[in-house]
């Protein structure tokens, strides 16, 4: 019978065979915080909580640290494959490992559709007569023969694709710079300080409005625990995580609340409608004609990349189950280290899911996006758990030789915990988070029937 208690560690290895190197797990790290949350997500959030944003993506990103230090803690301990999945399994029995990395692939997927369908959406800027198929299948050949090709090929795609994101909102920042210090594309002198005041406050919904803004800063956070996943596939991740999940708080400050920052000091708060990125209003104001056209490189840039690291990450921790009898054995097959059979599955689920996806109406960006919420935060939860559970096996000395422990232990994880069950708690209040609800709750009921009916008799006959 499959145990449910700690396994004994595998030490970190100190080199493995080729494959992801430091830099390319540090442009992971940083792609994955940076997308079209971030790019056009980032307005409905002003929207909801005006300039108390800034403080939600303060604290949203305060619980990425901790989970991602969690992970961290385990990965240097113990670099498997499967990552979180293998984590949960390990620490907290085969249907958490199972359900967990089920709700992973699931989340990717989701996330992935509504990429796909953008980038097929962002192409009728230049190409408004070419059929949406096309771009569909363009796109899908050029991630799945990165994600198919070897973890290498993989790595030098994403470097790419992030360098053009960063650039972007480095661009961004500087550019919203020189409009506050030079008075560059001015409408009016005066205090800018007054942007993030005035109509109403600081909190112009009130705590509630703030609130109702945790589900979309979430989400543009959400796949940043590819890191986990990645790091078991570089050189050395004894060295690697440490530093790639490091760089998260810097990240976080740069890309996030400095650059919402910078919106909302040249923009009051309720000029920010969402009609056009915030991004597209910042170089409006430099008077760059062209801005439209540049962001739209960015963010086809940002979905491409998205898809690439999603594909990746829910390929290798769907693999890793399936070495576990928790996923269909034919999934764990692998040439040159890459999970063949479990890519090219879902990359028919795609092509398939993308057909479905045409039919629906435009709103299916803001339920899409309350979906992988949902399945974001379950897996931070059960990682945090995981970790939780494994600290309390631990003997002292053990404890005392981690080789990356999370900081603030245990308060800082007893906060991020609290954080997340608050937000479940929010998709409870808001009758708008509802159907993601039902759809989450109904996706963790099916699976747990299937591991009922199927797995467990598989994990425990094996």
């Amino acid at each position: 019978m499959s145990t449910t208690t700690q396994d004994t560690p595998s030490p970190a290895p100190t080199r493995r065979r080729p494959g992801l190197k430091a830099r390319h797990l540090h442009f992971i790290a940083l792609g994955s915080a940076i997308g079209t949350g971030l790019f056009y997500g980032s307005a409905g959030a002003i929207q909801a909580a005006g300039p108390s944003v800034l403080l939600v993506y303060l604290l949203g990103g305060a619980v990425v640290y901790f989970m991602l230090r969690a992970l961290g803690e385990m990965a240097v301990r113990m670099p498997v494959s499967g990552s979180f999945a293998e984590y949960t399994r390990r620490f907290l029995g085969p249907w958490a490992g199972y359900i967990t990395g089920w709700m992973f692939a699931f989340e990717m997927l989701i996330v992935c559709l509504a990429d796909l369908t953008a980038i097929a959406i962002y192409m009728r800027f230049w190409f408004p007569d070419t059929a949406q198929w096309i771009w569909v299948a363009l796109t899908l050949l050029i991630v799945g023969a990165a994600n198919l090709a070897s973890v290498r090929w993989f790595g030098e795609l994403e470097f790419v694709f992030t360098i053009v994101k960063v650039a972007a909102v480095v661009a961004m920042v500087l550019g919203g710079a020189a409009i506050l210090v030079f008075g560059l594309g001015a409408q009016s002198g005066g205090n800018p300080l007054t942007n993030l005041t005035a109509d109403g406050g600081f909190f112009p919904h009130g705590a509630g409005g703030m609130i109702s803004a945790f589900i979309l800063v979430l989400f543009a956070f959400g796949g940043t625990e590819i890191i986990g996943v990645a790091g078991t596939e570089a050189e050395d991740p004894g060295k690697a995580v440490p530093k790639a999940v490091n760089t998260v708080p810097v990240r976080i400050l740069l890309f996030y609340v400095l650059a919402i920052g910078v919106i909302l000091l040249i923009n009051p708060w309720r000029t920010i409608t969402g009609e056009q990125s915030p991004f597209v209003q910042i170089f409006d104001t430099l008077g760059v004609n062209w801005a439209a056209a540049a962001l739209n490189v960015v963010v086809i840039t940002a979905a491409l990349s998205a898809i690439n690291a999603d594909l990746f990450g829910a390929g290798r921790v769907v693999a890793g189950m399936a070495r576990q009898r928790l996923a269909p054995p034919a999934m764990a097959r692998t040439v040159q280290g890459v999970p063949v059979v479990t890519t090219v599955a879902m990359i028919g689920v795609l092509v398939v899911g993308v057909v479905l996806n045409w039919t629906l109406p435009e709103a299916v960006f803001t339920i899409v996006a309350s979906l992988a919420t949902f399945a974001t935060i379950f897996v931070w939860l059960m990682i945090l758990l995981a970790q939780v559970a494994s600290r309390r096996g631990m003997s002292p000395a053990e404890r005392e030789a981690l080789g990356f422990p999370v900081p603030l232990w245990p308060y800082g994880q007893a906060f991020a915990i609290a954080f997340i069950l608050f937000t479940v708690g929010i998709m409870v209040w808001q009758p708008a988070y509802h159907l993601a609800l039902a759809v989450g709750i109904g996706f963790l009921a099916v699976m747990s029937l299937l591991y009922a009916a199927v797995v467990r008799r598989r994990v425990e006959h094996g």
